[in-house]
Formats: structure tokens, sequence, C-alpha cells
């Protein structure tokens, strides 16, 4: 049936095709005003097929895996990238195979939703017995398994499988007329043994925390200064105003700033900047991406120098290059673009009381939000929910509502220093390049000698 559907899919010239079957089931639960309110379950399955002719790309998907309809989407990709009609070519099936980084079963099917209601329960009591100013607590559970099966006209065929789960919590405290909000959440591709008394522990402490010390903080002054980024989540600024700009697509579109900087310096040797797929249990890792090629660890800066970009099937063609298993897409109903997966820097020679220590006026940022990066000029603007003032090497102030203003290459280019502590940052990461993917992110201390700093 495999080779059928290909033969379908080739039949008007195509150079290359591929089917991506799935399954995915996901189980959701949230907890509102001290009480389960809502659970859900969602369950999807299809299959996607994708033909390649030159630059053209058709793609086609089913809901279904009835022949006829699976049979239309290959004809419909087929005439979606066109050409002259050829004869189908039978080939010999090859079966990738892959290390795991991940439990492969789902071990949720034991875990049952009075187990599951308890564990958010006794979390939410927790929260509240930390601090008499929480007025309101929200969870949210979330595990979801998904099945794969790849298969393409090289007569490569793969399979995978795995669990993700995630549990996010946030609070609402108010101490008089002021009101501050505070988010905490947890990722990894595990199933119910994710849930731990540990765990608990550690969401009720860091989310109470966080939400405490912004009734202390205050705002910044407004200015180019020195910054110090601290270990852990600032690894999004990493992600989204450098490691976007690396994905090749962008690269053989000619739209990143880095275009014409293979094999240059771009920042200091202390600096090596990798994308890695392999870490186990991580958000971000994949056994096989959903080209069906292997996962692996990617070095994209080494000792300052730019050394890989981040290639799928189509870019790694392009450049006569082996794909690098960053070929990824949201489901089978969307084509497989160069995605990140866990992007983090690693670590240096420096200490992170060293690194302030250094610093006589400027900010340390510890929790990162959203943002928004221009990838061809690499531009950035980030808003920082909560730092700390560094007056004369020490951290002397809280401050919250931080606007970070910069440029990627600029930013890479002015890291003076990076301290040993790098921390993979295992909150629930999701990144939103036209379509949404599990990330993760992670970032030793280090300082940048300056960006535009603002309160907002």
């Amino acid at each position: 049936m495999l080779q059928r559907l290909i033969a379908i899919a080739m039949s008007r010239g195509g150079d290359y095709a591929d089917l991506f079957f799935e399954f995915s089931s996901l189980d959701e639960m949230q907890l509102r005003d001290r009480k389960v309110s809502s659970v859900g379950q969602h369950v999807d399955y299809g299959v996607g097929i994708r033909v390649l002719k030159g630059e053209q790309t058709g793609y086609a998907y089913s809901e279904s895996t009835e022949w006829d309809k699976m049979e239309k989407a290959a004809a419909t990709a087929a005439a979606i990238a066109d050409g002259l009609v050829q004869a189908p070519r039978p080939v010999c099936v090859t079966e990738i195979r892959h290390p795991s980084y991940y439990p492969s079963e789902d071990s949720w099917k034991a875990f049952d939703s009075s187990r599951r209601i308890d564990f958010l329960q006794r979390l939410n009591d927790s929260v509240y017995a930390l601090d008499g100013r929480i007025t309101n607590v929200m969870e949210v559970l979330s595990s979801t398994y998904d099945r794969t099966l790849f298969f393409n006209s090289l007569g490569e065929l793969a399979e995978d499988c795995g669990p993700l789960s995630s549990l996010g919590v946030s609070v609402v405290a108010k101490e008089g007329t002021r009101r501050e909000t505070a988010s905490f959440s947890r990722s990894f591709r595990m199933g119910s043994e994710f849930l731990s008394d540990s765990l608990m522990a550690e969401m009720a402490s860091e989310v109470v925390q966080r939400c405490s010390m912004l009734f202390t903080a205050g705002s910044v002054k407004g200015g180019t200064m020195p910054v110090v980024m601290g270990a852990g989540g600032s690894g999004i600024l990493l992600h989204e105003a450098i490691g976007h700009a690396f994905e090749a697509d962008f690269i053989r579109k000619g739209t990143s700033i880095f275009t014409d900087s293979l094999g240059k310096k771009v920042c200091s040797e202390k600096i090596s900047v990798v994308d890695d797929g392999t870490i186990p249990f991580n958000r971000g890792s994949i056994n096989i991406d959903d080209e069906g090629v292997p996962s692996q660890k990617t070095y994209m800066v080494t000792n300052g120098v730019l050394t890989s970009f981040l290639h799928d099937r189509v870019s790694a063609k392009h450049y006569g290059v082996a794909p690098t298993g960053n070929g990824r897409r949201e489901s089978f109903r969307y084509n497989p673009i160069p995605r990140m997966r866990a992007t983090y820097m690693e670590n240096g020679d420096a200490t992170k009381d060293d690194i302030i220590a250094s610093v006589k006026n400027g900010v340390f940022l510890d929790t990162f939000s959203n943002g928004q990066v221009q990838i061809g000029a690499g531009d950035f603007t980030f808003y920082v929910k909560s730092g700390w003032l560094i007056e004369n090497g020490k951290l002397t102030r809280p401050l919250k509502d931080i606007n970070v203003i910069g440029n990627g290459p600029q930013a890479l280019a002015d890291i003076v220093a990076v301290a040993s502590d790098c921390v993979i940052d295992d909150g629930k990461w999701t990144c939103g390049k036209e379509q949404y993917v599990p990330v993760s992110c992670g970032m030793p201390t280090v300082l940048v000698s300056k960006l535009s700093v603002g309160g907002i």
C-alpha cells in the first residue's frame, strides 16, 4: 500500500515523495476556583503526502486512511507539484534504525482520572498554604501520546512513538490595592511518572516565590547598559533572536542576516551554540524528525565560528549536505520545515558571581516571556517579567516589567563572559513559526556588554 501511494504521488514527474502517518491522543485537565472544572480528550489521525519537483512542493492530507481518500490526497499532491507523467518506480525498503531518548509506552493508561484530580488538588492546597495573599490558582495538566510512521520514495521506512506531559500553574495575589500574577510550568517526554511529590513542591514554591517578589519590585530607568542573563530560561532569547536565523529555509531564501556567514567568526571563541534533539526525556527531543531522519546534536556555533545551519531534507539537498534532523511539523496536516529542538549555549569558564561582580551599573534578567524578532535584520524586542538591578557588582533591588531591545547577531557578538552553570529550562516552551512544535532552551549565565533596556 505504501509503495502504491508513493507511485501515485510520483506519477506526474516528482523528484521525491513521502508519506507521514500520525495518530495522536491528548488528555487535558484544568483546575480553577479550587476544583477541577474541565476535562477533555482529543484524538487526531491521518496522513500527509508531500511531493517535491524542482523548487515546487505539492502537499495534501487526509483525515482517513481509507484507500480512496489516501489515493486522492496522493494525486492532489502530485498535481500541485506538477510535471510530466512517468512510470511508478518500485524501491527497496530500508528501515531506519534510531536510538530512543524517551519511553515508548503510554503509562498514562494505568493512571486514572481520580489520581490526576488528587494531584491537582494537593498542588492547589500547597500553593495557597505558602502565601496568604494568593487569591486565585489555575492549573493545567496535559498528556499526549503520539505515534508516527514515515515512508518515502527512497524506500526509507521509519516509525516512532512516545509521550509528552506538561503541567502549568498560574497564580494571582493581592496586597491592598496591588495585584500581581506569576506562572510556572514543567514539561518532559515522560508518562505518568512525570507526576511526583518533588515536582509538586518545586512548582508550588517557585510560582509563589515569583509572584511574591513582584510586590517589592520596581521599574528600571531606561538606557543602554550591560545585561546579565541568568542561567536557564534566558535561552529563549538565544532561540528567538539567533536560532531562527540559523534555520536553513531562511538561509536558502536569503532572508537571514547569517546567510553568508557559514565558516565565519560571529562571536567570542568562548561561545558554542547547540541545537540538540538527543537529551533524554527533554521536551525538545525527538528520536527521528518528521522526515524520518534520526535526531542528532548539531553545533551551530563552535568556538565562535558558525559551523552549521539547521537543515530539513529540502535545504540539505539544496546545499549538498546531510540533513540535521530538524525537519519538523505541527501534525500530518502540515509540510515539514526546518525547526529547532533544544537550543542552548554550552558552558564557559567564568562564574555567575564573578560576572555580576564585574558590572558596575546594569541589570540581571531571569524570567523571560514573549517577544518579537525580525529574522532578516535580526532585531528583537523581549518582555522580561522580573530581574534585579546591579549596582557596584551586587544585586540590589528587584525589578519587573522590563523591555529589552537589541539585534541578535550584535547581541551574540557582545557577549563578553560565559559562566559554567548552563541550565536547560524544562518549561512548556512552544515555538510558533507558521506551525507550533514543542521545544526547549537553555543558557549559562552570560554578560552582554550592552543592550537597550526600558520599563513598560
